[in-house]
């Protein structure tokens, strides 16, 4: 079972679980179902709902959750009402029902929100000062803890991974503050210049779509007993900076430019570290990556450059 299954990660997961378990032992969940025929099952899920998530558990017998549904860090600041429900008691409500109806595993992602100005700015271990200064990130520190509760006090095996910021070329990102990544490189392949919300020196930690996803897989799946953490794993695969990535783009689009214009997103991007140390995630589950900077903004390309000659949006 998959919550928050139509969101950015959620799509390209579910393509994985289905290679990996069959379309008929997936469950895609969401608050809204979009319109398509689906190879897996589907159910509308707003994850507050506690009834709800129980209904669909029993009903599908769920042996396992990838719970994915959030209020992301920048549309978490102009509904911080809405983000507590659904990143906090959603999180609290997937944990009982799990730990109540006998479920083996629960995945779920953290995120680099967790950290705050009082986090050191580089190479970041696992265990550090977390003191989020956004309602995402308090939400996402709180998620942490109480996996790690559930984990040691009910014996629930709890998993999961610290996203940095995500990119990919398939789903567009909902909200987050660093995708102006994935925009810029949407611009740039369009032909058209960018106006970014960040300032052109703002490095952040980043990784692709394809191991974002083989990272989580990887923790679904590794041996329970090497796992040291529930959800503290921090894991990137590089670090860049607008400018960074606009000389890059340029390599590919000289004519391509960046105009700078920093909103309130530039504050949430100032209270996160630049870069993690993934030395757990490498020693207890094998985490690596496929995609260096270079091979992820020309694998980009090539993918929105097939897409414009498809006609696809």
């Amino acid at each position: 079972m998959v919550t928050g299954s139509f969101g950015q990660v959620g799509t390209e997961l579910l393509e994985s679980l289905v290679q990996i378990q069959g379309h008929s032992e997936v469950l895609a969940t969401d608050i809204r179902i979009p319109d398509g025929d689906y190879e897996f099952e589907t159910e509308v899920l707003d994850v507050t709902d506690q009834e709800r998530i129980r209904y669909l558990m029993k009903k599908h017998s769920v042996t396992s959750i990838f719970h994915l549904a959030a209020i992301l860090s920048a549309l978490g600041e102009r509904m911080p009402d809405r983000a507590f429900d659904v990143n906090l008691t959603g999180t609290f409500n997937i944990l009982k029902a799990a730990r109540d109806l006998g479920v083996e595993k629960v995945i779920i992602p953290s995120t680099i929100g967790v950290f705050g100005s009082e986090t050191p700015r580089e190479n970041v271990p696992a265990v550090t000062v977390e003191r989020p200064e956004t309602m995402y990130g308090i939400t996402k520190v709180a998620a942490e803890l109480l996996s790690s509760y559930f984990r040691r006090s009910f014996s629930l095996d709890v998993r999961g991974v610290r996203y940095p910021g995500l990119i990919s070329y398939k789903t567009l990102p909902s909200a987050g503050t660093t995708d102006y990544a994935v925009d810029m490189i949407r611009y740039a392949v369009a032909g058209k210049d960018y106006v970014c919300y960040l300032k052109p020196d703002t490095v952040l930690p980043m990784m692709y779509m394809p191991d974002a996803i083989k990272a989580l897989l990887n923790v679904w799946l590794a041996d329970g007993e090497k796992l040291r953490y529930a959800l503290e794993y921090n894991i990137q695969a590089f670090s860049f900076s607008p400018a960074m990535l606009e000389k890059e783009l340029r390599a590919h689009f000289p004519d391509f430019r960046v105009d700078y214009r920093p909103d309130y997103r530039q504050g949430i991007a100032d209270s996160w570290p630049s870069s993690l140390d993934v030395t757990d995630a490498v020693r207890d589950w094998g985490f690596s990556c496929d995609y260096d900077f270079k091979t992820m903004v020309s694998d980009m390309i090539e993918h929105l450059e097939g897409k414009q000659t498809h006609g696809e949006k």
